[in-house]
């Protein structure tokens, strides 16, 4: 391995090729016997930072207009996300406020985890640490965890979640 060394004419001919806006690479080249990351590396030792803009590089280009028969036309897609397999199945509209419907279940219906089976809804309300909370304990869809209410909430449209989502507060 060659160790290289800088003299001062070398380092004068470097200043002068980077202020002209040569790449290390097209520099490396001139100098001679000298790799791009060690004009890069010496570059940065020096301080070499502001170099002169090529012409070109400092006008910004102008786009191409394309012809009218190859614009193309932007069609959007329903985006659907998560598991949608059942997000269909229910078309009845919402209830307002699932919160609210939650916190109307009869007492004779709410249910413990003990006490929970294929045919009751396991839609949890509160908190699981507190002494409150209980499970829905409704009728369960056929083939589902959740009552008709409560599979409404849990299996919502993609579209529809994003719309619903509450913008965050700063």
């Amino acid at each position: 391995m060659t160790v290289l060394t800088w003299s001062d004419d070398r380092v004068e001919q470097l200043k002068k090729l980077w202020e002209a806006g040569l790449s290390a690479s097209q520099i490396a080249a001139e100098l001679g016997n000298v790799t791009r990351n060690a004009v890069i590396g010496k570059v940065h030792r020096l301080g070499l930072s502001g170099r002169a803009k090529s012409p070109s590089s400092a006008a910004p280009r102008q786009r191409k207009a394309r012809p009218a028969a190859q614009q193309m036309m932007r069609v959007s897609r329903p985006v659907s996300r998560g598991n949608t397999a059942l997000a269909h199945a229910f078309e009845v509209e919402m209830e307002a406020d699932p919160i609210a419907f939650d916190n109307v279940v009869p007492m004779s219906q709410r249910l413990s985890l003990l006490e929970l089976n294929e045919a009751t809804c396991h839609w949890p309300v509160g908190d699981p640490s507190s002494p409150e909370f209980f499970f829905c304990g409704g009728k369960a869809l056929a083939g589902l965890p959740y009552c008709a209410h409560h599979s409404r909430v849990a299996y919502q449209p993609a579209a529809d979640r994003r719309r619903q989502q509450p913008k965050p507060t700063r």
